[in-house]
């Protein structure tokens, strides 16, 4: 690298206010970068580690390709289904066709039930109502519970800062709702999508979950995940994407500097070069963006520091036989929140290769191995009678201790938005104030949110990204609520993070 060139390195000097420099190489900042590129401005996207992806990546073990942790969206993220189109990996990530989740419950003294969380071809609310009257989980009385409080939360203003400020499980006492329907419902999709139990996640964001996720559309909260590893789709297919779109693309280049010059451009530092750019997108993680942001940048900046961090614990099992016989299920009355099935995506060419996915895992997430391996093994055994008689190959964990924000009561007041108080900075990031939690939807409109008002800026036109296919048709506007169609869609196949991380 040289000591010194402007942003678009290889090319004339770039035109007074189209050249940007993207920090960090995560969802956030690929979609930032390509958002600009497609505008027709000249980027440069720098990423510390060796690859693209952020927390979202995959890794070799052995003949395994190990994604980090298993990652998922739902039908209503149309950000990241944006994002996985633009990319040319929409077919590697299909939905479900339907919405279907089997609960494994341990808890019941007759031993082992399975449970189904799906949905009809039905107008909200009725879409679930079957599924709700046959949920063996829950008495009957608790199902009429819980149908009267999803009414009430149907009914909450998202736009209301008062939500923020107020936690979900006290919401959700107040409407009717036992430990019981908390446990078997309300964190079961919870936990996954907003990486807190219910009482200790703002109302604001568990609100903005159910009514998006379950109470928008009929097909909004269908299942979509990677049949390819994490690596294949956020770091090589991504990565192609900003070759042909003319972004200049460099790993292993981590920004120690951040300055704006007297003539309004901005010097960005990283080892053996300075780069010179009109536009600098900031998407990393909030420590890392106060550090680099500039004296005056942010107003109250150091309520970055305040937005807490929550992990995230995968447990990797790989067996010598077929021990699941579905893509996923979640449990209840007992340690295992959420199992899938990785075989396929991994390149194993026999037995079977396990992700147990533990969100919230604060409790954990130091564990040793050899102490996870002791409890969570028979806990298999105890959900999947077939592992009883399987020989376990390889057990290993992966651990996000910063996984995700925490997205506890008033962190709504914390996130900031893209635009910062410095003329051409700007900031990306799942934690920016996307109306999301800390998902991989979140990280990609956080991107097109920092993209579309540095082209404001710059006084380029915002293009209206329009993704149309046989089944739905959806628009990404920045800060909106996201909008599904109000058709039944129809899916293409087989988060839980993703989307939800």
């Amino acid at each position: 690298m040289n000591d010194e060139q402007p942003a678009d390195a290889g090319a004339a000097a770039a035109s007074p206010g189209r050249s940007a420099v993207v920090v960090g190489g995560g969802l956030a900042g690929v979609t930032a970068a390509l958002a600009l590129a497609d505008a027709g401005v000249r980027v440069t996207l720098l990423e510390g580690r060796p690859r693209l992806g952020g927390l979202a990546f995959s890794f070799r073990r052995g003949e395994l390709t190990v994604d980090n942790g298993q990652h998922v969206y739902l039908r209503c993220c149309t950000g990241y289904r944006w994002f996985l189109d633009r990319i040319g990996g929409s077919a590697l990530a299909p939905l479900q066709e339907r919405l279907d989740v089997p609960v494994v419950d341990l808890a019941k003294p007759e031993g082992r039930r399975l449970g189904r969380l799906r949905r009809d071809a039905l107008p909200v609310p009725l879409h679930l109502g079957r599924s709700l009257a046959a949920y063996p989980h829950l008495s009957l009385a608790e199902r009429l519970r819980v149908g009267r409080a999803a009414l009430a939360l149907k009914g909450l203003d998202l736009a209301d800062p008062a939500l923020d400020a107020q936690d979900f499980g006290s919401w959700l006492t107040a409407h009717g709702q036992s430990r019981r329907a908390v446990e078997a419902l309300w964190d079961l999709v919870g936990v996954a999508t907003l990486n807190a139990v219910a009482g200790d996640c703002s109302l604001g964001l568990a609100a903005m979950v159910f009514k998006t996720g379950l109470l928008s559309d009929p097909g909004a909260a269908d299942i979509g995940w990677a049949h390819v590893p994490l690596g294949e789709l956020h770091d090589g297919l991504a990565r192609r994407a900003l070759d042909s779109a003319g972004v200049r693309t460099e790993v292993r280049a981590r920004v120690t500097s951040l300055s704006r010059a007297a003539n309004g451009t901005w010097s960005v530092g990283v080892p053996g070069e300075t780069l010179r750019a009109d536009t600098v997108v900031l998407a990393v993680p909030q420590r890392e963006a106060y550090d680099l942001l500039p004296e005056g940048a942010l107003d109250d900046a150091g309520r970055l520091l305040e937005i807490g961090t929550a992990p995230i614990l995968n447990v990797h099992v790989v067996y010598d036989r077929t021990v699941l016989d579905t893509p996923f299920f979640a449990a209840l009355g007992t340690p295992v929140q959420w199992v899938f099935d990785r075989t396929h995506a991994s390149g194993l060419r026999s037995g079977q290769y396990l992700a147990v996915s533990q969100s919230a895992a604060q409790d954990e997430i130091d564990e040793p191995v050899a102490v996870l391996r002791e409890r969570y093994l028979p806990e298999l055994r105890r959900l999947l009678p077939g592992a009883r008689r399987a020989e376990v190959r390889d057990f290993f964990v992966t651990r996000e201790r910063t996984a995700t924000f925490a997205p506890t009561p008033g962190v709504g007041r914390l996130r900031p938005g893209a635009r910062t108080e410095a003329p051409g900075l700007y900031l990306a990031g799942a934690w920016t104030a996307t109306g999301w939690p800390a998902t991989m939807e979140s990280a990609v409109r956080s991107g097109v949110n920092a993209a579309d008002a540095a082209l404001s800026a710059l006084g380029r036109p915002r293009p209206r990204r329009r993704f149309e296919s046989e089944e739905t048709a959806y628009c990404i506007v920045p800060g909106d609520i996201p909008r599904t169609p109000g058709r039944e869609p129809e899916g293409t196949g087989v988060p839980l993070r993703g989307g939800t991380r």
